[in-house]
C-alpha cells in the first residue's frame, strides 16, 4: 500500500496501513464469504443487470401479459351497455354533460348515437358483454371488468404513451421496463421484456410504448417478429461458423469489460448484455417461437396457424414465453380506431382478438399459471357516446374519449368474477370507483411485489416514479 496516496495528514504510515486494512480489507473478506454463503445469484446480480431480484411485498404474480388495444375499443359497444343511449339515440346531448369537454375531431354538440350490438348476462358473475365477445363470454368468471377506466390524453400517441409510460411526453420507461429494473429476469436464455405487434401497423406511440427511457437500455423491450428469424439478423451470415462467433464475441466482451471498469458507464454492460443474449436466443428463441411444437387441440382453441402472424399466434407465444421465465409480454393490436366503419370493423376486431384472449386466460389456468400471470386488455382510452359522421350511414363511427372506458383483468391475484366501478347514463363520465391510468399502474406493480412509491430512479436530480408525482392508489377492490 502507499500511505502517500491517502489523503489523511497527521497519522503515522503504521497506524493509517492498520486502519486502511481493517476499514477496507474486512467489508471485502465479509463480502467474499456472504457470496459463498448466498451461492451464485448474488455473483449473477453483481456481473448482469438483468438478474432476479427481491420484490418489495410479497408478489401476486411473476408475469405479466398486456394485450394492449391500440386505438382504443368502443366501450359502449363491448362492456358498458347503456339502454338510456339507446333511448336517446339521434338527439343532442345534455349541455352540462359538454361543459369543458374537448373533443379530438368531432363537435362534442353532435348527436347521440346508441349502442350498435346487443348484450346479455353471462356466467355466475352475471357479468354484462356484447354479442361480438361470445369466447371471452365462457370465462366471465375468471376475469375482473374495470367500467370506470379515466386517462388525461384524447389523442392517440400521447395517450398510448400514457397508458406505457404514466407520462405523455416521450422518454419516459415502460411500464415493462420498470418490472424489469425492479424485479430482473428469470429468464437467461430469452429477453425479459418482450413485444409483439399485430393488426393493421404499430403503435402511434411506436417503440417509446415499450422504450427504457431513463433507465439502462438493458431494460427495454425486444420486439420479436412472428415469422422467419424472430429477430432480425439473429442467425449467422454465412462463412461464420459457431466457433469464430465465440471466439470474436469473447474478445469484444473482454475490451468492454476492460471500459467498462474504466468508465462505469452502465450502456456498456447493456452492450456487453445484449451480445451475450442474442448469442444464447440463436438457439432458445426459434425454439420458444416453434408453434409446430403445439398440440393440435392448443392450436384451435387459440385459433392459432403456424407460420401465419396473427394475433392469435402471439397470444399462443405470450404463454409459450412466460413458462420460459419472460417477465414482460405485450401485444400491440393497432387496429381498433373506428372514426368511421365502426360496426363492420369492430366485427372484424372481435373475430380476430376474442377468441385467442379468452383461450390465453383458459390455457394459463389449465397450466396451473394464471395465479402467477397477470392478464391485462384494454386500449389507450373509449369512444364518444356522440357519433362522428352520418349516424343514419353504415359508415358512422365514435370519436377518442378518454372520460370514461373499459378494460379487463384475469389471474395474477386479481379478484375473478368482478366488475368494478359505473359511467354515467351515456358512458360519458365515470360515476364510481374512478380508475386512473396511475392507478392501474400501481396495481400492477403491487401484484408484482413492487411499491410504486419506492420503484424510483434519479435522473436529473429527480427521484423518478412509473407513476410520477400525481396520487395514485393501488386499487385494493379488485385484488383477491
Amino acid at each position: 500500500m502507499n500511505c502517500q496516496s491517502h489523503q489523511h495528514v497527521g497519522l503515522p504510515p503504521r497506524e493509517l496501513a492498520r486502519r486502511w486494512f481493517l476499514k477496507e480489507c474486512g467489508v471485502g473478506l465479509g463480502t467474499v464469504a456472504l457470496n459463498q454463503l448466498l451461492g451464485s445469484s448474488v455473483a449473477r446480480a453483481a456481473a448482469d443487470p438483468l438478474a432476479a431480484k427481491q420484490a418489495h411485498l410479497p408478489a401476486k404474480a411473476k408475469n405479466v401479459i398486456f394485450l394492449f388495444m391500440a386505438g382504443a375499443p368502443s366501450h359502449l359497444e363491448l362492456f358498458d351497455n347503456k339502454p338510456q343511449l339507446a333511448k336517446f339515440d339521434g338527439t343532442l346531448p345534455p349541455a352540462e354533460l359538454l361543459a369543458g369537454y374537448r373533443a379530438a375531431f368531432i363537435n362534442p354538440n353532435s348527436t347521440l348515437m346508441g349502442p350498435k350490438f346487443k348484450f346479455a348476462r353471462h356466467g355466475q358473475s352475471g357479468a354484462e358483454l356484447s354479442e361480438l365477445l361470445p369466447h371471452l363470454a365462457t370465462i366471465a368468471d375468471d376475469i375482473t371488468i374495470v367500467k370506470s377506466m379515466a386517462t388525461d390524453a384524447f389523442n392517440h400517441a400521447p395517450a398510448q404513451l400514457m397508458m406505457s409510460t404514466g407520462s405523455q411526453q416521450f422518454g419516459k420507461p415502460s411500464i415493462g421496463a420498470w418490472s424489469l429494473y425492479g424485479l430482473g429476469s428469470e429468464s437467461q436464455n430469452l429477453p425479459g421484456f418482450v413485444v409483439f405487434s399485430t393488426g393493421a401497423k404499430g403503435p402511434s406511440g411506436g417503440s417509446a410504448n415499450w422504450g427504457s427511457g431513463y433507465l439502462p437500455t438493458v431494460h427495454q423491450g425486444v420486439q420479436l417478429r412472428t415469422s422467419g428469424d424472430p429477430v432480425l439478423f439473429l442467425s449467422n451470415p454465412r462463412g461464420v461458423d459457431n466457433r469464430l462467433q465465440r471466439d470474436s464475441l469473447d474478445a469484444i466482451n473482454e475490451l468492454n469489460r476492460q471500459h467498462l471498469d474504466v468508465v462505469g458507464d452502465p450502456e456498456i454492460a447493456t452492450r456487453i448484455n445484449s451480445f451475450e443474449m442474442a448469442y444464447r436466443m440463436q438457439a432458445s428463441a426459434p425454439e420458444a417461437m416453434n408453434l409446430a411444437d403445439e398440440p393440435e387441440h392448443v392450436l384451435k382453441m387459440y385459433g392459432a396457424e403456424p407460420g401465419k402472424p396473427s394475433f392469435a399466434n402471439t397470444c399462443l407465444l405470450a404463454r409459450r414465453l412466460v413458462e420460459r421465465g419472460v417477465r414482460f409480454v405485450e401485444i400491440f393490436h393497432e387496429s381498433w380506431d373506428q372514426h368511421g366503419n365502426l360496426v363492420p370493423d369492430l366485427q372484424k376486431n372481435c373475430e380476430k382478438t376474442d377468441q385467442p384472449s379468452a383461450a390465453l386466460v383458459r390455457d394459463l389456468k389449465q397450466r396451473g399459471l394464471l395465479d402467477e400471470t397477470l392478464v391485462i386488455w384494454g386500449g389507450e382510452f373509449g369512444r364518444t357516446p356522440m357519433v362522428q359522421g352520418n349516424p343514419n350511414n353504415v359508415g358512422a363511427g365514435r370519436d377518442h374519449h378518454p372520460n370514461a372506458f373499459t378494460m379487463w383483468m384475469a389471474g395474477g391475484g386479481m379478484k375473478p368474477g368482478v366488475t368494478l366501478g359505473a359511467s354515467d347514463d351515456f358512458g360519458f363520465n365515470v360515476t364510481q370507483d374512478r380508475v386512473h391510468v396511475r392507478d392501474l399502474h400501481a396495481t400492477i406493480l403491487h401484484q408484482l411485489g413492487l411499491d410504486h412509491t419506492r420503484l424510483t430512479y434519479k435522473f436529473q436530480g429527480l427521484e423518478q416514479k412509473l407513476t410520477g408525482v400525481e396520487p395514485a392508489r393501488v386499487v385494493k377492490e379488485i385484488i383477491a
